[in-house]
């Protein structure tokens, strides 16, 4: 089936894409089939499912909800923000102080973890109606619990939280932080996570490609086959390693140091990069991000990466980690970003539970979120 959009958002150059978003508030969405949109495509607004008392943040949940609350801070400033939470009033009392709460929608419900980007909804757009795709969260191949996470998507839309058509895909395991589109059909992902016979046993690598295709309909996937972060228990994630930043741009983790351990993984992983071509056959720009330095706890190093970023409508939000290499990757994004804000936060306290700011987020497109 050829790929047609019609949709002169799509017209435009890379970095047109990248204007301010009130430019594009009112774009009316005219493709002939269902797409999964960029990441930067315009957005009606952003979830968090906030740490509590029964997560596993419960060892260091003041220090973890204080990077919440600047996370929160900074997309209420911009967006909308879904929080959902079982306790809203005393998330409430915590973020009044300082968050656009005039921004910011509650959904009650219980939860297990935090990683929005894993079980919340993945969203694709038409001409009709945003259709709300629910996959199966499985704790990253049964590693930890999720059926209470694994649940937030179908009540949020049974409360019309989130608004379009719902489908139901939970016979298939898929996490959001897995896969990157470039919005245009292609995919980008990892052959570590989501070949892993953790996630869909029963598939082969043709029938996992096969689904992942005709569900989110898409005209071609991009295979990395190498690149791995110590600490990362998602079974290499896309979202730690490599980042479209426009349809011809991708963001990576890059390692020159050849005494570390990441440094074979990562350069086979890079000249994967540089040999992925476009659709028209031009190849990527490739913008290097720094690797990050160790970091530590109890002897075990966490996954501290500056992939895990997230585009909003009017910045990109990445995480930092107190180091020398903070600076650089800023600009860096700032490079790949130039028509964005490019504002750092402090998620150490995240990467204790081995993740990072794009991790704990979900964006939901334009007419999602009301």
């Amino acid at each position: 089936m050829a790929f047609k959009v019609h949709n002169p958002f799509f017209d435009r150059r890379d970095d047109e894409l990248q204007l301010d978003a009130s430019l594009f508030r009112d774009v009316m969405v005219e493709q002939s089939s269902p797409i999964l949109p960029a990441e930067w495509y315009p957005q009606s607004g952003v979830q968090l499912t906030w740490p509590h008392k029964d997560t596993d943040w419960a060892y260091m949940l003041d220090e973890v909800q204080a990077c919440f609350k600047a996370v929160a801070q900074e997309i209420a400033a911009r967006e909308l923000l879904l929080i959902v939470t079982p306790e809203p009033e005393v998330v409430k009392a915590q973020i009044a102080d300082n968050v656009n709460m005039k921004n910011v929608r509650f959904f009650q419900c219980p939860t297990n973890d935090t990683w929005a980007r894993d079980h919340g909804a993945i969203c694709l757009i038409d001409s009709v109606s945003p259709h709300i795709l629910d996959f199966c969260f499985n704790g990253w191949g049964s590693k930890f619990p999720a059926d209470l996470d694994n649940a937030i998507t179908r009540q949020l839309y049974d409360a019309k939280m989130l608004k379009g058509t719902y489908e139901n895909h939970l016979d298939f395991v898929l996490e959001g932080g897995s896969i990157e589109s470039d919005g245009r059909g292609t995919l980008l992902t990892t052959s570590q996570c989501l070949l892993n016979p953790n996630r869909n046993p029963r598939l082969n690598a043709v029938e996992i490609e096969e689904e992942l295709k005709a569900s989110l309909h898409l005209e071609r996937i991009l295979w990395l086959h190498h690149g791995y972060l110590r600490g990362d228990d998602t079974d290499s994630h896309i979202d730690t390693l490599a980042r479209f930043c426009s349809p011809s741009s991708i963001a990576y983790v890059q390692c020159n140091d050849p005494d570390d351990e990441h440094y074979e993984e990562l350069q086979l992983m890079e000249q994967e990069l540089k040999a992925f071509r476009q659709v028209d056959g031009t190849p990527y720009h490739l913008f290097p991000l720094p690797m990050a330095a160790p970091v530590w706890e109890d002897g075990e190093q966490l996954p501290a990466t500056y992939a895990n970023f997230l585009i909003l409508n009017e910045a990109v939000l990445y995480p930092t980690y107190q180091q020398l290499a903070d600076e650089q990757a800023k600009e860096v994004l700032q490079a790949a970003f130039p028509k964005k804000e490019i504002v750092g936060i402090d998620c150490r306290p995240l990467i204790c539970q081995h993740g990072s700011l794009h991790c704990i987020t979900m964006q939901y497109p334009i007419g999602v979120l009301k």
